[in-house]
């Protein structure tokens, strides 16, 4: 453990983790924008900027380990105005279309502009043009919108072992890009949509059905294998819009194509409204009741003349994890054979 200062506050914390940890667990605000604690640091954005009594310079919270003895100071007038500058900066290149930006309301940079009341800009010029219409699948790419905080690279790279993505070009030029600038072609977990915090990476199939605070969260289990990720379902007119995963749980939000982007089955116009049984060798339509006779007669007929074990039932992922089991204790309990399966392999 060391004992350390932070804020005229005697501290004491594990070895080895940072100041802004530190602050953290202390319930200390300090302000970041390229920081995620489920990736490595990177101090690009310097918003964490602290006073280090015996630096003679402002030092990274986010990668400065606290050391015993060390007296930090996390805010005073000049930190201040140094992240003041810092955000005027980001947003000097940054598009002010945050009336019809899908990410207001749950952007890190519209808060911090919010918090430092940042109505007007001192810092006007040329603005670099990163305009990117990518025609991949999932993903809307608005690079306009890009703060180069990194966190999308880090999160390719190292959680996910993919690098799809990198900085290229240098200084004012400097952006985010697959190689050869060409459209985005990977695994498309969506690791990177998750960990954007302004509205440069989305998804496109929550594009225009509902901002953040238009949406119920719903927690669930992720039905497609049997890792059993947490998903976040996000539901704006009793429709699911999109899907993310909350950083505190067994996944630590991370997800796959399937568990982050799979949901349009569920408002599919291609669903069966109706149940169907085949006549005369044709699919017709039939009520409930008559369904459910007729399947009883046969699977009562089969396990009379052939035992249980002649029957096996294929569940679906694409069912909730509440049908799938009852579907299974249906199959064990009420026909008495172990002979179900899930297509989660789907």
């Amino acid at each position: 453990m060391v004992r350390f200062t932070l804020d005229d506050q005697e501290i004491v914390v594990p070895e080895g983790i940072t100041v802004l940890e530190a602050a953290r667990r202390s319930g200390i605000f300090i302000p970041t924008l390229c920081d995620d604690s489920r990736l490595e640091p990177f101090g690009g954005c310097r918003l964490c900027v602290v006073q280090v009594q015996g630096i003679p310079r402002l030092v990274t919270a986010c990668t400065t380990p606290v050391a015993e003895g060390m007296r930090v100071q996390s805010t005073n007038e000049e930190i201040e105005r140094r992240r003041r500058t810092i955000v005027e900066l980001i947003l000097s290149d940054h598009p002010n279309d945050c009336m019809v930006c899908e990410k207001a309301g749950d952007c890190n940079l519209q808060e911090l502009a919010y918090f430092y009341d940042l109505r007007t800009n001192r810092f006007y010029g040329q603005r670099s043009q990163r305009l990117v219409k990518d025609q991949n699948p999932f993903i809307e790419r608005d690079m306009e919108k890009c703060i180069l905080c990194g966190k999308c690279v880090r999160a390719c790279y190292d959680i996910q072992g993919v690098g799809a993505i990198d900085f290229t070009s240098r200084g004012f030029t400097a952006k985010i890009a697959p190689p050869f600038e060409k459209d985005l072609d990977c695994e498309f977990c969506g690791q990177c949509v998750s960990v954007c915090p302004t509205g440069a990476l989305m998804s496109k199939q929550s594009l225009g059905k509902g901002r953040q605070k238009d949406v119920q969260e719903v927690d669930t289990i992720c039905p497609y294998c049997g890792c059993g990720c947490n998903l976040t379902l996000h539901v704006s007119r009793n429709e699911v819009v999109r899907v993310t995963s909350r950083p505190d749980t067994i996944n630590e939000g991370w997800l796959c194509v399937k568990g982050r982007f799979g949901y349009s089955f569920i408002n599919s116009p291609d669903r069966l409204k109706t149940p169907l049984i085949k006549k005369d060798g044709k699919f017709a339509e039939a009520t409930w009741e008559e369904t459910f006779d007729y399947v009883a007669t046969r699977l009562g007929a089969i396990k009379s003349k052939h035992g249980p074990d002649a029957i096996g039932g294929l569940s679906s992922a694409r069912c909730s994890n509440e049908e799938n089991y009852l579907f299974q204790k249906f199959m064990r309990a009420a026909i008495g054979t172990n002979n179900v399966d899930h297509c989660a392999r789907l």
